[in-house]
């Protein structure tokens, strides 16, 4: 198992952001980590990315302990906030070029990485530009071909696709399929119920809770859902 956790939990004085939950992903795999706004999921991810201490529990990532080892953790995965992911007063290359050196890459490295991604990504005529021009559909390729340079096993994704369009959302997807099939583990969080039937396995949190684990396919079953919405509004209201 490449992330494995056990009744992991954070606490913000008297209230419960993350009540004790517990999961596996395998590696390669894409799991969807669901749920409203305010459910626990952003928090969860902190946690298992080194960036937020817990309050109890146990969780492990790419081999590391969380609550011992985060700084190895941070240089094991790659990580993509819709929030956060890219400067846009700085240009396409001082960008790759920026989070290069945040991942640990040499010079030599970051220079054949540079020009790697800009082939990959057909942008070497626009290299020189502000990402903060670019359309959201392009900053969206460049983050996660960044989140990606430094070929990490493991890719968290905090909600990548919030106030974007379907048709856009759709082929942002098509990039997680195409690292999931080169053996990375991406976790990606969304409150779109709609982008769980793209997932190998989903958790829905209600509440900080992890209410249901499993297959899109067999939550529907259980559930007696025509889809993962219909699930969702389910678990929500027997929450």
């Amino acid at each position: 198992m490449v992330i494995s956790t056990e009744k992991l939990s954070k606490k913000f004085g008297a209230f419960t952001a993350v009540d004790a939950i517990t999961f596996e992903v395998d590696q390669g795999e894409i799991f969807g980590f669901l749920g409203a706004n305010g459910a626990g999921k952003t928090t969860a991810l902190r946690m298992l990315t080194g960036l937020l201490t817990p309050s109890s529990g146990k969780a492990s990532v790419a081999g590391y302990d969380v609550w011992k080892q985060p700084e190895m953790v941070k240089r094991r995965i790659g990580y993509m906030s819709q929030k956060f992911s890219l400067y846009e007063d700085l240009t396409i290359k001082e960008n790759i070029r920026l989070f290069g050196g945040i991942y640990g890459l040499s010079s030599a490295q970051i220079k054949s990485k540079t020009n790697e991604l800009l082939d990959k990504l057909g942008l070497h005529t626009e290299a020189e530009k502000l990402v903060g021009s670019l359309p959201l559909g392009w900053k969206q390729k460049l983050a996660f071909s960044v989140a990606l340079i430094h070929e990490p096993k493991i890719v968290f994704l905090d909600e990548p696709t919030s106030g974007v369009d379907p048709i856009t959302r759709r082929q942002f997807w098509e990039l997680i399929y195409q690292a999931a099939q080169s053996g990375v583990t991406l976790m990606v969080t969304t409150h779109y119920m709609e982008e769980a039937e793209y997932c190998d396995r989903i958790s829905m949190m209600v509440d900080g809770k992890i209410q249901a684990l499993d297959t899109p396919g067999n939550l529907k079953k259980t559930f007696q859902a025509k889809d993962m919405d219909e699930v969702f509004r389910k678990l929500a209201r027997g929450s």
